[in-house]
């Protein structure tokens, strides 16, 4: 039934006229309207703050509090008689409901539908016709200093409900059409690029249209899962399937301006007490869409916070395997296997172990990021890993693999980064049937290796060791773990790594555009010292064979590959892969490479494969996918 209304004024009103005279009559605190208000104004008369007082309190349109840029032109301001149906109502975390005015104006660029935050329980329903009077407040989801995008907002509402079960106004949907191919406009230089003060452009820019329908109605038809369902009840799709799509059924990252305008985050606003959210993993479909509320939240930006959800059909493929090394290859590996330590269940030694058994077919050398020392997070002093790495070798004999050594370097207490306590660090583990480790003993936490020629040939002067410690760059960060090992009589180097986080970094649909990647600073100085390392050895011995392996927590086409391989002394072995198969994590529904190993020159003739057994899957044992390599020293 058509909803009902109670008699006031539908005229669009525009306050912005008449601010000078609000403020100057104290009705205001603060303006952000377009209008310039001076404090040089005539006296006020009674009749001037009384039509001050009418234009702050007549009713307005949801589309006039929207307005045509990412900001509110009311931010602020009170208003009154804001009429719409309610389309959504959340009732736990930022508590509150969405409506929607069903009489739309004509621009493209103005949403209909906007939040109302009620901060206790709401007392609406879907469907109610509603008038709400509040502030218009701009809320940064995250804190300022997240660079996010803002949300518009009604705060501190009164509500009145005019009647109840009306239909809701129709679903806009997001469709492989409907969605731009460019990502998101440049930011103003005169407004430190952010986008905020642009007028919206939705048939241009994705960002845009997302923004143009903030708060409104939308909804997803059956669609590719392209981000596993996580700890938090998310999951990712895609309305464009054929948008660098991947064989296994994700959509790749490639570079900074392949953002993958088709991803989208949903949600339910069902309660998880009364209805459980549905477990899927890339490749996976959503079969019946979501439909819902656009939302702009801290993880993630856009989402669907879904009234309907569909059905995940089981369209994804298995975890990956590699096949094994032959009798003359060296087969390496890296494995990020998330903050082990001896408190974790046997579950997840277990999976870890098996893992590395039967789909890395048991490497010659493991190089492992994120073992913890022998008591987790317990912050009491403890460094020493060996419980760790006794659990974690034992259960991989189980499992049928090799019955592998270690070597590594304890850290500094607390000094290493990672989760508070934990001390993470990287080790090698080896077949000592196929591989042995050279040791030249000296090595801790703080003294660096070097290099040295040894009878014409390069030599590590501690193995295992660190590389340059005490380098500003390596400062409550993990610091690269060098060692030496021979196969078949040949010397290979090894460098493992765990660069700095991208902590503090914008997000991809932060205001400024593009956004700011602070992170890359320390990462960059990393790869420069590693770089500088590699040059060394490599100028004892030009054709040493140097492997430089581990989470670089950052991309093949980053800065930080960049200076990693400047000189050209080592090359990206992603890159040898078709551009689909290039990624080892999945993030916000885009599969990305952050886990890498680097070659020396010498090493030309190598097979090289990204092992999908983590990322793509809601059931997770660690975040990341490992990386193997083989080649024939």
């Amino acid at each position: 039934m058509p909803a009902v209304f109670p008699g006031t004024t539908t005229a669009t009103t525009t306050v912005s006229a008449v601010v000078a005279v609000a403020l100057a009559a104290g009705l205001l605190t603060g303006a952000a309207t377009t209008a310039s208000a001076t404090t040089t104004a005539s006296p006020v008369t009674a009749r001037e703050t009384a039509t001050a007082r009418e234009a702050v309190t007549t009713p307005v349109r949801i589309h006039d509090i929207q307005g045509t840029t990412r900001t509110s032109p009311l931010a602020g301001q009170p208003v009154a008689g804001v009429q719409g149906i309610v389309t959504g109502v959340r009732t736990y975390g930022s508590k509150g409901f969405w409506f929607q005015d069903p009489r739309p104006d004509a621009d493209p660029a103005t949403s209909e539908g906007v939040f109302v935050f009620t901060s206790s329980t709401p007392t609406v329903a879907v469907g109610d016709a509603v008038n709400v009077s509040g502030t218009v407040t701009e809320y940064v989801p995250g804190g300022l200093a997240s660079g996010n995008q803002s949300l518009t907002q009604i705060t501190k509402p009164d509500v009145t409900v005019t009647s109840s079960g009306n239909a809701l106004p129709a679903p806009v949907t997001l469709s492989e059409g409907s969605v731009p191919s460019r990502y998101a406009p440049a930011g103003d230089p005169a407004a430190g690029g952010s986008v905020n003060g642009l007028r919206l452009a939705p048939t241009r820019y994705a960002l845009d249209r997302y923004e143009s329908l903030e708060g409104m109605n939308v909804r997803v038809g059956t669609s590719r899962v392209v981000g596993a369902t996580d700890a938090h009840a998310e999951l990712w799709v895609t309305v464009k399937p054929h948008e660098n799509a991947n064989r296994r059924g994700g959509t790749v990252y490639g570079s900074y301006t392949a953002q993958n305008t088709g991803r989208v985050q949903i949600q339910s606003l069902v309660p998880l007490a009364e209805q459980p959210f549905p477990k899927a993993d890339v490749g996976d479909v959503l079969t019946g869409g979501a439909e819902g509320p656009l939302d702009f939240n801290q993880y993630g930006g856009y989402t669907l916070t879904a009234r309907t959800l569909g059905t995940v059909s089981d369209r994804g493929p298995r975890p990956g395997t590699t096949r094994g090394q032959r009798a003359g290859e060296l087969a390496v590996a890296t494995y990020n296997v998330e903050n082990l330590d001896p408190g974790d269940p046997r579950e997840k030694f277990d999976a870890l172990a098996g893992a590395v058994v039967r789909n890395l077919a048991s490497p010659d050398i493991v190089a492992l990021e994120e073992i913890q020392d022998d008591n987790g997070p317990k912050d009491d002093g403890t460094v020493s890993a060996e419980e760790t790495l006794r659990k974690f070798t034992a259960a991989i004999v189980a499992a049928g693999g090799p019955a592998y050594e270690w070597r590594g370097i304890d850290p500094v207490n607390d000094a290493d980064g990672g989760e508070p306590g934990g001390n993470i660090r990287q080790v090698f583990l080896f077949n000592p049937a196929r591989v042995s480790f050279t040791e030249r003993a000296g090595g801790d936490a703080t003294t660096a290796t070097d290099v040295v020629r040894d009878r014409g040939r390069a030599a590590l002067t501690l193995s295992p060791g660190r590389v340059a410690p005490s380098d500003p760059a390596w400062t409550d960060s993990r610091k690269p773990l060098a060692g030496e090992f021979t196969f078949r009589g040949r010397t290979v180097f090894l460098i493992a790594n765990h660069f700095a986080s991208k902590g503090g970094d914008e997000a991809i649909t932060s205001h400024h555009q593009p956004p700011t990647r602070s992170s890359e600073i320390r990462r960059h100085a990393q790869a420069r010292t590693v770089n500088t390392f590699v040059k060394k050895l490599l100028s004892v011995q030009r054709n040493a064979d140097v492997l430089v392996m581990g989470d670089i927590n950052d991309f093949e086409f980053s800065g930080t590959t960049d200076a990693l391989t400047a000189g050209r002394v080592l090359y990206p072995a992603v890159e040898s892969l078709p551009r689909a198969e290039r990624y080892s994590y999945v993030y916000q529904g885009n599969s990305q490479v952050l886990d890498q190993i680097l070659t020396s020159p010498s090493i030309k003739d190598f097979t090289y494969d990204s092992v999908h057994i983590n990322a793509e899957f809601a059931d997770q044992n660690s975040d990341h996918d490992p990386q193997v390599i083989r080649f024939r020293p």
